[in-house]
This record gives structure tokens, C-alpha cells and sequence, in this order.
């Protein structure tokens, strides 16, 4: 994380999740490396589908839960939803491809990143969710420069931050 360029929201519900993700959307349009961190449930496979949703991804988004990888295509932009829950050390990624996968302008949307983080690039930013009564809480943490500017945009009231 940057210097405190964090963004904490409580008790979202899903409908907010979902708005959290259309808002972040138009950032995320020229790429980046979001890092997904949660238990079990706490939304990170709904957030990825309200943000590839928002992205215009206009096709079944399906869950990487047992493919491990699903890749999508908006643009000249190539999207990649990871799933690691399964991955058991980081040089499994290489069968992956994911060296190939980052060539040229790409998004990667990576759940369970604990479980490969040193085989994966470096986040932009990383989104934790968290449990709560009938609801959930989001933390986003900024790790670069350019992610400091998406969150910055986040806080400012039904205005994104320019992507890049």
C-alpha cells in the first residue's frame, strides 16, 4: 500500500458491491493487476462479475473456480479472471501461461493471489472483503502510483478517476 491510500467501505450489500465495481470499471478499461482477497463467500467471484460485466463483457462470465483461468476479450483489451484456491505453490502458474497472458494491454482479476503471490506481477490494487451481518466490508488498497488515482477517484462522488 502507498502511504494510506486506502478506501475502506462498511456493510455493503450486494447491489452496493456490484455499484462499487461499475465505478471502478471505467479505471480499470486500460489495465492493471487486481488482487481479490477474502474468505470463502465474501464476494470476490461477484465483484469480478459486476466489474467484467461493466467492462462490456457481453458474454457468460463463468467462474475460473475448477478451469483455474477464465480470459475474456474487450477491445484491445485482454482480461483475465484467476482463480489460485487450488494452487499450491507459485510454480504452477507457469502451466498457466501467464507470462503469455501479459503481453500487450491486460487486466488480471486474481483470486486467492496468497496462494501463488510470487509467481504473480505486482498488484496495482488490492480489494479485501470481509464478512459482515447481511452485508460485507471492502477495503481497496492502492499499490501503485496509478491505482493512488483510482481510489482517489472512488472517494469523489459519482465521478471515476481516468483510467491509466
Amino acid at each position: 500500500m502507498i502511504d494510506g491510500d486506502s478506501l475502506k467501505l462498511e456493510r455493503i450489500d450486494e447491489p452496493a458491491l456490484a455499484g462499487l465495481a461499475a465505478r471502478l470499471a471505467p479505471m480499470l478499461s486500460a489495465g492493471g493487476v487486481v488482487f481479490l482477497i477474502g474468505d470463502l463467500g465474501a464476494g470476490k467471484t461477484t465483484f469480478a462479475r459486476a466489474l467484467l460485466g461493466a467492462l462490456g463483457v457481453d458474454t457468460r462470465i463463468k467462474s475460473p473456480t475448477y478451469s483455474l483461468i477464465e480470459s475474456y476479450a474487450v477491445g484491445d483489451l485482454a482480461i483475465h479472471h484467476l482463480d489460485l484456491y487450488r494452487i499450491a505453490d507459485a510454480g504452477e502458474l507457469e502451466w498457466l501461461g501467464l507470462a503469455d497472458l501479459t503481453a500487450g494491454p491486460y487486466l488480471l482479476l486474481v483470486e486467492w493471489p496468497e496462494h501463488a503471490r510470487a509467481g504473480l506481477p505486482k498488484p496495482d490494487l488490492i480489494l479485501r472483503l470481509a464478512h459482515a451481518p447481511e452485508s460485507r466490508d471492502v477495503v481497496l488498497e492502492a499499490s501503485t502510483v496509478r491505482a493512488v488515482a483510482w481510489v482517489q477517484g472512488l472517494r469523489r462522488p459519482g465521478r471515476p478517476a481516468a483510467a491509466g
